[in-house]
């Protein structure tokens, strides 16, 4: 074999193996959505290639139902509203912080929502979790949801908080500027 394919194949190879373990650009970063039942509320899962960007929220707690007062005024659920309002403030919550990175909510791929008892329903609403869910998941402005678990838990932050959500967003990369 002369010098001259010896070469060749020696750049060739090197090309290939460089090819092979090149990152993953961002035309190729994705995210699948699964869902077996697409009248489920929530996701079986989401698969997150290489290369995807992710944002990995803490838990998110709900806002006084007046926006003048702050969680030190907070003196009774009331002040904080129940299940379904507490929801919809956490999202609204995560909406913002969201976005605030560039992402929106139809880059969430998973929630955790950790619910507390309702003591005026001596349980967990979860109904009410759920109702306030689909405000923001299944919607003509966001037709997408979410893997989703749910936990019932003994108490949250502070004590009239009924529901506190964190979760993970995925999109691909913004295009480098050059």
């Amino acid at each position: 074999m002369s010098a001259f394919m010896s070469a060749h194949r020696f750049v060739l190879a090197a090309a290939l193996a460089a090819a092979a373990i090149a990152p993953v650009t961002a035309a190729q970063a994705q995210v699948t959505r699964v869902q077996k039942d697409t009248k489920s509320l929530i996701l079986d899962g989401a698969d997150v290639k290489a290369g995807t960007d992710l944002f990995f929220l803490s838990g998110k707690l709900a806002s006084p139902v007046d926006p003048t007062k702050t969680f030190a005024d907070v003196k009774s659920i009331d002040d904080l509203g129940d299940t379904k309002t507490q929801t919809i403030s956490a999202l609204n919550n995560i909406k913002e912080t969201l976005a605030s990175r560039g992402y929106a909510i139809s880059d969430l791929i998973k929630l955790t929502l950790f619910v507390a008892a309702d003591p005026k329903l001596g349980k967990m609403d979860f109904a009410g979790a759920n109702e306030g869910f689909k405000q923001f998941f299944k919607t003509a402005e966001n037709p997408s949801t979410v893997a989703r678990s749910t936990f019932q838990v003994a108490a949250l932050a502070g004590p009239y908080f009924l529901i506190e959500i964190e979760g993970i967003a995925a999109k691909k990369p913004a295009p480098k500027k050059k």
